[in-house]
């Protein structure tokens, strides 16, 4: 009789979290980073309680393969609601669904090449050497009911929404954005400058079409609203401040 222990599934502490390969182009990572700083004050407030998870560049294993790499999918970033997010204090070297159950909101895919392994179709029963295509895997497997292909040579992304178990790809806004509904938020291309670069960005806006600032562009906002009370400030007399409160000596 096998014993329960030998029917224990792997969980990410068992697991590869790399399959040795290279990140496609330097743009990703701080892409990453824009999309999570900015998107923070958002989930903070739809998670009081710190229960969810982002995954940037990192594996959700959604089968068990040999090599086990081959069971899983690693999306450039992926958004998981109502999960802790570390394990017995840890971060996770992996999203493991056989061990969390909870399927991620969103899933998005930076495109480095053609698009071609994004938009991969393929089930298991046609994949040739246990290949199976990503976007099979996200709409049938994984069940994630928002997928983003972003593909910044064409400034341009597409955002799937997972309705009667099929992907359909979603029209944009009147502003050309993608409402995430459960997250109250909309995703579309920004051009601007950051991290050193001039390219069209992937980003969010809220439902009122505001775009979401990372903490960076918040602390500029702040000063620039400082440096504006200042000067009207200093525009006042000396008996005017001191009525304020205010020593003139401070806004030297």
């Amino acid at each position: 009789m096998t014993s329960l222990s030998a029917l224990t599934l792997p969980d990410h502490t068992q697991l590869p979290d790399s399959d040795g390969t290279f990140v496609n182009n330097l743009q990703e990572h701080p892409q990453s980073i824009l999309i999570t700083d900015s998107i923070k004050p958002v989930l903070e407030k739809l998670h009081p309680d710190s229960q969810y998870c982002i995954g940037q560049d990192s594996g959700i294993y959604w089968r068990l393969t040999d090599p086990p790499e081959k069971g899983a999918e690693a999306p450039d970033w992926f958004y998981v609601p109502n999960v802790p997010p570390t394990l017995d204090g840890k971060m996770r070297r992996s999203y493991v669904l056989w061990k969390e159950y909870v399927a991620p909101l969103i899933v998005i895919e930076f495109v480095s090449g053609d698009g071609s392994e994004e938009r991969n179709n393929t089930p298991p029963s046609q994949g040739e050497d246990g290949n199976v295509g990503k976007f099979w895997v996200y709409e049938q497997a994984i069940r994630v009911p928002y997928y983003g292909i972003y593909e910044v040579a064409k400034a341009q992304v597409e955002v799937y929404h997972l309705i009667d178990n099929t992907y359909e790809l979603m029209q944009s806004n009147e502003r050309g954005h993608y409402p995430i509904v459960p997250m109250g938020v909309e995703l579309g291309i920004w051009q601007g400058f950051y991290q050193n670069a001039e390219l069209p960005w992937l980003r969010w806006w809220d439902a009122q079409g505001n775009l979401l600032l990372t903490g960076e562009e918040r602390a500029e906002v702040e000063r620039q609203k400082r440096e504006r009370i200042v000067e009207k400030l200093r525009t006042l007399s000396a008996e005017q401040l001191n009525a304020l409160g205010i020593d003139p000596e401070m806004l030297d």
